[in-house]
């Protein structure tokens, strides 16, 4: 058993290329061999997103407060709310982040495969993000 206690881990700030606007990401639990799946409570301040990417084996985001937007490749904006889950298929490319006006957060939680969790892509153009 592992209990990981409210506060013990650090904070970080969501990486420049993998991110645009400001972003905090704290751990959840990581992999433990041989399960694959990790988990993070990501935040992100308005107007803040991901880039586009995409998961090997998918990924599962459980919003928890404010308001946010995802895309799929090809598909519409969408609007998430508290208590929405998303499911991105293996492979899908897409991308998350907050309203432009209200920030958002979410659960994220992701398996790795060959201990890759998330192939990471082009920013999202701001008028991608608009749309």
């Amino acid at each position: 058993m592992d209990i990981k206690r409210a506060g013990s881990q650090p904070s970080g700030k969501g990486p420049s290329d993998w991110f645009t606007g400001t972003v905090r990401i704290d751990p959840l639990f990581p992999v433990h061999e041989p399960a694959r799946a990790a988990g993070n409570t990501v935040t992100f301040e308005p107007g803040a997103r991901t880039a586009w990417h995409t998961h090997p084996l998918g990924q599962v985001l459980i919003v928890t407060a404010g308001m946010g937007r995802v895309q799929r490749e090809g598909g519409p904006v969408e609007e998430i709310r508290p208590g929405d889950v998303v499911w991105f298929e293996p492979g899908e490319k897409h991308w998350h982040g907050a309203s432009p006006s209200t920030a958002m957060t979410h659960i994220a939680i992701q398996e790795a495969l060959n201990g890759k969790a998330v192939e990471w892509l082009e920013k999202v153009s701001d008028q991608d993000y608009g749309a």
